[in-house]
């Protein structure tokens, strides 16, 4: 599994425009520079996070991008699926049945529900993430996900024990 650069580079510009204090935003060339990312590469990124609402363009010489809402109100999961798509979508099995039309596994899968566990999980965690979550430092979003996690390993072992009694 991996994050794709376009994933990778959409979030990290979505976040610099939601620190930007200026009431015009940011502009494409200001992004570029300050992301060391190309100016047709940004460009590409902000018409992404635009056409899903993410972000509004401020007009004239000194316009720029600010949030379409507030910080809190982003959901980083939304994002991230919007930039790159889920990890695991139905369409998967389609997209991979070797040369044959259907998978051999169609019918009778494991490895399929690995794959949607897997993107439960992500979505579970990722849903209760907001851009606002991401704007303080490295260590304030090292704790909340770290609460998030132990949340999620308390509510499991407790789903556990009532299965077990």
């Amino acid at each position: 599994m991996k994050i794709t650069s376009q994933e990778e580079y959409g979030l990290r510009v979505l976040l610099r425009i939601a620190k930007c204090r200026e009431r015009e935003g940011m502009t494409i060339q200001a992004l570029s520079f300050a992301e060391g990312l190309s100016t047709p590469y940004v460009a590409k990124l902000t018409r992404m996070l635009r056409l899903a609402g993410y972000i509004n363009s401020t007009p004239g010489n000194k316009g720029g991008y600010v949030l379409s809402r507030p910080a809190v109100q982003i959901n980083i999961n939304q994002v991230l699926k919007i930039l790159g798509g889920s990890l695991f979508e139905k369409s998967f099995c389609d997209d991979y049945s070797g040369i044959l039309k259907f998978c051999t596994n169609s019918v009778d899968c494991s490895i399929r529900s690995l794959w949607q566990m897997v993107q439960i999980t992500i979505d579970n965690l990722l849903d209760k993430i907001t851009l606002e979550d991401l704007i303080g430092s490295e260590m304030n979003a090292d704790q909340l996900i770290n609460t998030i996690i132990e949340q999620n390993i308390k509510t499991f072992m407790d789903k556990s024990e009532k299965i077990n009694t």
